[in-house]
């Protein structure tokens, strides 16, 4: 038995050894490269050594060091106080990269930079937790969504961006909701007033007959106080951190907010009944009935609130997603034939007929800003962007908008018929009319696809439509992102 572990330790050390003691005995050993995982090593002691040199995380390094970010330092103290922090270059390249290789989960994104040896170089072998990453993309999340302008301008920059077509397109992203979380008004208020029926049970349980709001024996006392004070001072930071959330985490206050919510509403509905009623008598008062026409009669509103709303996410709309119907955000982008996005907004409307002229709009000020002058002059979209005012205002302003008047060349919508509807029908059945609209296909939706199936990018990770559109607009940068590294690797191979 002692012979055999010294013969096995001798063959650990030594592969060598093997091979020539197999041979000696007459056995033909395999030639194979030794994998000895208990032999000591080193990575090399340079960062740069760990990557090649074409790697995106370099990509996405230098990328960062392009772009003006004092918007994330300003909020830092200067004067050195404090307890030293990670630098939001840094954090924000982290960032940036963990959403090019679609990892967006803070304790995925902690995991990584222990085990991968790309986000091990971004940190410089730091590894902040998750927490610290969470409130990284929660404090800088005005600064976050604006960092798809500059990254468009680097695109730009390297040729990327010709808008002389465009096209606009949308899609279905899930809120980072449950819709079985979607509550009436009554179902609300009795999950209100059984929260509060629970709160002042535990409040009996602690305090028995007293108020609660006595002075603690412990304030009388110096010491007693200095501790007080701390404590005061970390819930009041925690209360700003949930303000800075556009949607409270705390369950309680969500359901005052979507309450709350719900009532303006129906509110708003009664209001604009009143108004309605008071326009009608005031016509038939000036104009008679026979001079008002046929207006339509008033709607009496329900009286109490008839909507429903998302308890987890207030923003959050129910929306159709293939075959069924989800809590969601519709995320827009406009795109150029080199499938480079230069407007990415988030509306909580489920269909897309409202936003053409002002994804378009969009995209003039992101390329305005971005130093590109030209302006687009072709704009695509499918038939759920018709809109004859939204066609017309584009016309004005000197685009050609090639729109799918319907969804099939066959049937046309009698709802529809004459003027605009006919006029773009003939269009796009022309040869050089329909060669231009079939752009569209291979323009925008394969920018959805990459983002949806490759990146493995379907639901937003925070809450609320402020967070939904920095993180669409973060994804829609990091999309560019890409787009600029692979045009960088074939410049430098040609």
């Amino acid at each position: 038995m002692v012979l055999h572990r010294r013969l096995a330790r001798r063959l650990s050390r030594n592969p060598g050894f093997s091979v020539r003691l197999q041979q000696e005995n007459g056995v033909m050993a395999h030639n194979f490269l030794s994998s000895n995982r208990d032999q000591p090593m080193l990575l090399p002691p340079d960062l740069r050594d760990w990557l090649d040199e074409g790697h995106l995380a370099w990509f996405v390094i230098e990328a960062i060091e392009e772009l003006d970010l004092d918007a994330f330092y300003s909020s830092y103290r200067s004067d050195g106080h404090g307890r030293a922090a990670h630098d939001p270059k840094m954090m924000l390249t982290l960032l940036a990269y963990a959403y090019c290789v679609g990892e967006r989960s803070s304790r995925g994104i902690e995991r990584r930079c222990r085990e991968d040896v790309a986000f091990r170089v971004i940190t410089a072998n730091q590894a902040p937790d998750h927490a610290t990453i969470a409130r990284f993309r929660v404090r800088h999340e005005r600064a976050v969504a604006d960092l798809f302008g500059q990254v468009l301008g680097l695109c730009a920059g390297a040729g990327l961006v010709e808008v002389g077509v465009i096209a606009v397109d949308g899609s279905k992203f899930a809120a980072m909701a449950s819709d079985r979380a979607t509550r009436s008004y009554e179902q609300i208020a009795e999950e209100i007033l059984a929260e509060a029926g629970r709160i002042d049970a535990a409040e009996h349980e602690i305090h028995g007959q007293a108020r609660g709001d006595e002075l603690p024996e412990h304030l009388a006392r110096r010491e007693g106080r200095r501790a007080w004070l701390r404590e005061a001072k970390q819930r009041l930071d925690v209360e700003r951190a949930e303000r800075e959330e556009s949607i409270p985490r705390a369950r309680e206050k969500r359901l005052e907010l979507c309450h709350r919510r719900l009532i303006e509403d129906w509110q708003t509905e009664r209001q604009a009944n009143r108004d309605y009623e008071a326009y009608r008598e005031r016509g038939v008062r000036e104009r008679g009935k026979q001079g008002m026409g046929s207006p339509p009669k008033p709607v009496e509103p329900a009286p109490t609130p008839a909507g429903k709303i998302n308890t987890s996410d207030p923003d959050a709309r129910r929306m159709k997603a293939g075959r069924s119907f989800i809590p969601a955000y519709n995320a827009q982008a406009v795109t150029t034939e080199n499938q480079i996005v230069v407007a990415a907004e988030i509306t909580t409307e489920g269909v897309d007929f409202e936003q053409l002229e002002p994804m378009i709009g969009a995209a003039e000020q992101e390329l305005q800003a971005a130093g590109v002058s030209e302006r687009p002059e072709v704009v695509l979209a499918d038939a759920g962007y018709w809109s004859n005012g939204h066609i017309d205002s584009l016309r004005e302003r000197g685009m050609t908008p090639i729109v799918a008047p319907d969804t099939t060349r066959n049937r046309p919508r009698k709802t529809r018929l004459g003027g605009p509807y006919d006029f773009m029908r003939r269009v796009i059945a022309t040869e050089a009319g329909g060669d231009l609209y079939s752009r569209r296909q291979w323009m925008v939706e394969p920018v959805f696809a990459q983002i949806k199936a490759n990146r493995r990018i379907g639901r937003f990770k925070r809450r609320g439509r402020a967070a939904a559109r920095s993180e669409w607009r973060l994804i829609a940068a990091t999309h560019n992102l890409l787009k600029l590294h692979r045009h960088s690797l074939g410049a430098a191979t040609a």
